[in-house]
């Protein structure tokens, strides 16, 4: 199984859902506050994202809610 880690802001609508999107498919995350982590801001900004949520696996990443992807993991 990937590693699933979900970079988020607080009060973040997308991100709300992508938690949810991830709970029901029973797959495990870890959650990284973009607001108080800057070394994790500055990753998903070299990644090219300046939108959360931005979910980072072993093998993709991706900004925003997609459950397309999020189903394929």
């Amino acid at each position: 199984m990937s590693t699933i880690t979900v970079y988020t802001t607080p009060g973040c609508p997308q991100c709300t859902t992508t938690f949810r999107a991830l709970d029901k498919a029973n797959l495990p995350y870890t959650t990284v506050d973009l607001t108080t982590d800057s070394a994790a801001l500055a990753r998903v900004k070299e990644l090219g994202y300046s939108q959360a949520p931005v979910v980072v696996t072993d093998s993709d990443h991706w900004s925003g809610f997609r459950p397309d992807k999020i189903s394929s993991l």
